[in-house]
């Protein structure tokens, strides 16, 4: 053990005199002669921004060495993996919570408008024309998937993007990702003179709950098709607790020699992007965009060729993806704002806070639909699409720290004392708040049965969502993946059944024909329009599964079930009338325990009692 006149000196090394010193000096002067250089900093930083109690409980030298240590080694996780440092952390906490504490406004001194941006109508000659825009541009693209979620609050164990995006093929998400971004690097190299050996990249954030599990996911199915040298894994670190109002950093209540830590959001992105020298290593390779996107969007394929068209031919800088919003629906509302002292910034503005906005803002009904029976205000579907150039100089400046927010949960009105620990956290989509007036930002709007059909809430949840607004379960989102592909088929000319009425955990749904097809057979509706002719038609209570590239339909009648498996080579044309007793659908209780978790999510299965499967 040291001797006190050791302990004296590597106090003194410290730095730090007076100021409550006695407080935090007896149990740290004890233990600092185990500490090395760069501990030493560590600790004179922690108490520096007025963390002493973190050593409070520390014991003699002798015990607990190594937890001793590990403190350390995780504070130095903590201080490196954000922004500025740990300094920089506690000191945004402190006026974050005092704003909170205040009740401060964020958006205070801003007034809301409809901002600009482009409206696309499903199947017209311009959306036709973009989404070919999209695919030329697409092998000039990186893709970024934040993937930092577990399917806990969907009442499912795994990681979200290893659930089925719909139980007809059983594929999961990211296979399907996966999938359609290989389609899209492939019909867009098709476009280029002479050969083209473009990969495009792919980047997952995953976090400590999902990153060995989405690397095994990866492993053991072969990247799905994908070479591995183009998937890029990026985990993102979590932030520590703030147990008060003076951002005193929280201890793990399990363990006293560990801050408790929190994710801090999908905008870590940016700054894993910056610090990862991806974005570098993309622009000298002549990449120009880079799309976002989150973990369970079964439909979001559908509206990326379209959007990345719009960004190319009208020069954004960025361009979000949005669906029309009913007035006051729980979907953030894309907005522009401006200062009273000129500054202007379009972004997402949460739904909770739209409203109060508009109002404060002499908009005395808020936020409420305009005669096209929408609000004025698009709804953020937080898929974003940013120029390379622009989005590197930008975080040159802020090394990809994006605008926090805080949100603690206070035991009384006083708002002196927290329920729990909170900590900051930030948004992908907030990146826009720190851009220049002349960057150009705008958005996408298409039509939300063809872009989104997000799965984010649990059946119980679900079935307390107000009528006639959007489930976000896993049953709409499966049930909105046969509707979008139905009506898709339907626009391009075939007869499709109108769809049922059933109910699944307590969610009415429409029911449509089961239809799904691979991302190389209908990636744009042009593909669709020249594989699909106006003699076929599909009954209510059918499925077909179009699983090959090279398949027309022509002349088919369809009632029952229909897989068709063809490999690339082979050209094949499905005719003539199929009717089988198809697939059932059963319906399934969340509640039972028997079935297998993505079953219960959903409310329902397949009961395959006949079937047609034809290979070529």
């Amino acid at each position: 053990m040291a001797s006190d006149g050791d302990g004296a000196a590597a106090v003194a090394a410290l730095g730090i005199s007076g100021g409550g010193g006695d407080d935090w000096a007896p149990p740290l002067r004890r233990n600092l002669p185990l500490l090395a250089p760069h501990e030493v900093e560590l600790a004179k930083l922690l108490l520096s921004e007025g963390q002493s109690h973190l050593f409070e409980h520390w014991p003699e030298p002798g015990v607990d060495d190594d937890k001793k240590r590990n403190f350390f080694d995780q504070v130095c996780r903590l201080n490196s993996s954000y922004p500025g440092g740990l300094a920089s952390y506690i000191q945004n906490a402190r006026k974050l919570l005092a704003d909170s504490k205040a009740g401060k406004n964020p958006y205070d001194g801003f007034s809301p408008s409809v901002p600009s941006g482009e409206v696309l109508t499903f199947g017209d000659d311009n959306f036709v024309s973009l989404e070919e825009a999209g695919v030329k541009e697409a092998r000039h693209a990186a893709f970024v998937l934040v993937a930092g979620g577990l399917g806990e609050r969907l009442g499912y164990k795994g990681i979200k993007v290893a659930l089925p995006r719909e139980t007809t093929t059983g594929k999961c998400f990211l296979q399907h990702y996966i999938e359609s971004i290989l389609a899209l690097q492939e019909a867009s190299c098709k476009l280029v003179e002479g050969e083209c050996n473009t990969k495009i990249p792919f980047v997952i954030m995953t976090s400590d709950d999902t990153n060995a599990l989405t690397v095994k996911l990866l492993e053991s199915n072969s990247y799905f098709g994908m070479e591995p040298s183009q998937v890029h894994i990026l985990k993102q670190e979590k932030v520590a607790c703030l147990a008060d109002n003076d951002a005193r950093l929280a201890l793990d209540p399990n363990d006293k020699y560990k801050i408790q830590t929190k994710p801090h959001g999908h905008g870590d992105v940016h700054a894993l992007l910056y610090s990862s020298g991806l974005l570098e290593q993309w622009k000298s390779t002549g990449r120009k965009w880079v799309l976002f996107f989150q973990d369970t969007n079964g439909l979001l394929f559908n509206a990326i060729p379209s959007a990345l068209g719009v960004s190319a031919t009208k020069g954004y800088n960025v361009n979000s993806l949005a669906v029309p919003r009913k007035a006051k629906e729980a979907i953030g509302g894309i907005t522009k704002l401006t200062h009273v002292d000129g500054r202007t910034m379009v972004i997402n503005v949460e739904y909770n806070q739209l409203d109060p906005l508009l109002r404060a803002t002499g908009h005395p009904d808020g936020d409420a639909n305009c005669e096209t029976g929408y609000s004025p205000y698009p709804g953020n579907i937080n898929q974003l699409i940013l120029e390379i150039g622009p989005y590197m100089e930008e975080l040159q400046k802020t090394h990809g720290a994006i605008s926090e927010f805080v949100n603690p949960k206070y035991t009384d009105s006083t708002k002196t004392a927290f329920k729990s620990s909170t900590r900051l956290e930030c948004m992908m989509q907030d990146y826009p708040k720190t851009l220049p007036p002349s960057a150009k930002v705008g958005f996408t709007v298409m039509d939300a049965w063809l872009a989104y059909a997000p799965v984010k809430n649990n059946p119980e949840d679900a079935a307390k969502v107000p009528k006639g607004n959007p489930y976000h379960s896993a049953t709409s989102g499966e049930m909105a993946i046969y509707r979008a592909n139905s009506l898709i088929l339907r626009k391009a000319g075939a007869q499709i059944a109108d769809p049922v009425i059933d109910t699944f955990n307590g969610q009415e749904v429409e029911v449509w024909p089961r239809i799904t097809w691979i991302p190389r057979w209908g990636l744009i509706f042009k593909d669709v329009k020249a594989k699909v002719h106006s003699n076929s038609s599909v009954s209510q209570r059918s499925a077909l599964v179009i699983n090959g590239k090279n398949i027309t339909i022509q002349g088919l009648s369809l009632d029952g079930t229909l897989i068709v498996n063809a490999k690339d080579e082979a050209k094949f044309n499905v005719t003539g009338h199929i009717e089988n007793k198809g697939w059932t659908i059963q319906h399934a209780d969340h509640k039972d325990t028997s079935e297998k978790e993505e079953i219960r999510i959903r409310g329902f299965k397949f009961n395959k009692v006949e079937q047609l499967e034809l290979n070529y």
